[in-house]
């Protein structure tokens, strides 16, 4: 069983910037493929950046491409989202996910965990 914990959620001013980090209970997940994704009110949730087992090739929802950077640590089980130039509609609860044995991943049905959530609330 692989548990992920979200931190780094604040509320921030835009133009602003936050990291968010996702740590894993486990070192299995040195082998997973991690994605990040967000649901804002009333909405579905939403891919957001996804990250390969080694960090070698990752991905980005068109939206943030260029203000959004995924990377990760496998030493310490943990993956990051580095947000900057962050945007009112960003606002968002954001979730981390894994998969074992894995490449790049999209969509909420293909990751099997998932953490808790933080929120990142951005104010114009």
């Amino acid at each position: 069983q692989v548990q992920l914990v979200e931190s780094g959620g604040g509320l921030v001013q835009a133009g602003g910037s936050l990291r968010l980090s996702c740590a894993s209970s486990t070192r299995t997940c040195s082998s997973c493929a991690m994605g990040w994704f967000r649901q804002a009110p009333g909405k579905e949730r939403e891919f957001v950046a996804a990250i390969n087992w080694n960090g070698g090739d990752s991905d980005y929802a068109d939206s943030v491409k260029g203000r959004f950077a995924i990377s990760r640590d496998n030493a310490k089980n943990t993956v990051y989202l580095q947000m900057n130039s962050l945007k009112p509609e960003d606002t968002a609860i954001y979730y981390c996910a894994a998969r074992l044995y894995a490449g790049l991943r999209y969509y909420t049905y293909e990751y099997a965990y998932w953490g808790q959530g933080t929120q990142v609330t951005v104010s114009s």
